[in-house]
């Protein structure tokens, strides 16, 4: 069990606007990011697409919700700092508290899904380091993420890696028990 995410501390009704900071109580690998979605076509979801070498001629199975490793027990403030290091956007607004999922790899990885409709042309990632090619002793920039976008839900769970998956399917289980912004407009008219 770990102290640092609402989840594992209890059950979380509704939106959440601010997590309480709690101390980390592992040294395991721990990522925050956003899931931001847009309803006004349909839903749509951002994913991002892994920068480097390795990454690039993988498509299905390889995005991602922009994330970061956890560096202080404030997830959804390492949350929101990923995602503006990785796309350039800033996420604001009303958050919800996806369940934390544990990847292939170990990794725990969580997760806040955020309503927004942003302009993917102020996308601008950070970069990173590395050999390469594999032991030439060159060493070469990459960006973090190399391109993001919004897909449909059938075309965004084909793309995603497949642990994240889960984030995408408790979203659209917990968007289904609320109304949509065009049944606000409705019932106010």
């Amino acid at each position: 069990m770990c102290f640092h995410c609402v989840y594992c501390l209890g059950p979380v009704f509704g939106r959440l606007r601010r997590i309480a900071e709690y101390p980390m109580s592992h040294r395991s690998e721990v990522s925050a990011g956003i899931l931001a979605f847009r309803r006004s076509r349909g839903l749509e979801l951002l994913l991002a697409h892994p920068g480097g070498p390795y990454w690039r001629n993988k498509d299905a199975g390889a995005w991602s919700i922009p994330k970061g490793q956890v560096e202080s027990g404030d997830v959804l403030a390492c949350a929101k700092r990923e995602f503006n290091e990785e796309t350039g956007l800033t996420a604001a607004g009303d958050f919800i508290a996806l369940k934390p999922i544990r990847q292939k790899g170990g990794k725990t990885v969580h997760a806040f899904a955020l309503e927004g409709d942003y302009d993917l042309s102020k996308f601008a990632s950070n970069e990173f380091e590395m050999e390469w090619p594999p032991r030439s002793g060159k060493r070469r920039r990459f960006p973090e993420i190399d391109r993001i976008a919004y897909f449909k839900l059938a075309t965004a769970r084909r793309k995603i890696l497949p642990a994240q998956r889960a984030f995408i399917e408790e979203l659209v289980g917990r968007l289904r028990q609320e109304p949509s912004p065009q049944d606000h407009a409705r019932a106010s008219e």
